[in-house]
């Protein structure tokens, strides 16, 4: 099978670069709204890697001689200002925040498994099947404290 033309791919990596940014944004709000300590940790360092792996892919978006996306999407910035007004509604309980972090892992899943359906070279598909991993990862187990939360209340 052959891979993708270097726009393609930059195009695709780019697309990547802006749900890890959004990921990196809605991790860093949702540790800011969340009351619990071990919740603040975890989505503080959720946060961080996606901010890595945003970097990983600038990266090589970079050495293949196009120009990095440094921004999250507009459908990130939309995202989050609904999560804020959402969260003054209702009060920022931490199954509201755990729900929002959920609902943006779902995008993240879907944008790297629709990268990974394409004919990326052999060393770039490593980098995001091993990033997806990480997505995947995240996505369960924000579900789980979740599901735990909701049992909870």
């Amino acid at each position: 099978m052959n891979t993708i033309d270097t726009k393609e791919l930059i195009s695709t990596l780019n697309d990547l670069i802006e749900t890890s940014k959004d990921g990196e944004e809605g991790f860093r709000v949702c540790a800011e709204d969340t009351k619990r300590s071990d919740l603040k940790t975890l989505f503080s360092q959720r946060s961080l890697e996606c901010g890595k792996a945003a970097q990983e892919l600038q990266a090589v978006v970079a050495r293949l001689g196009g120009k990095p996306e440094d921004s999250t999407s507009i459908g990130g910035d939309m995202h989050r200002r609904w999560v804020d007004l959402k969260s003054m509604i209702t009060g920022k309980d931490d199954e509201a925040v755990l729900n929002e972090c959920e609902r943006g892992e779902d995008v993240a899943k879907k944008n790297y498994k629709e990268a990974l359906e394409k004919a990326l070279p052999e060393d770039i598909r490593q980098l995001v099947q091993r990033q997806y991993e990480g997505v995947l990862r995240n996505h369960d187990q924000v579900k789980s404290l979740r599901d735990a939360e909701r049992a909870r209340s």
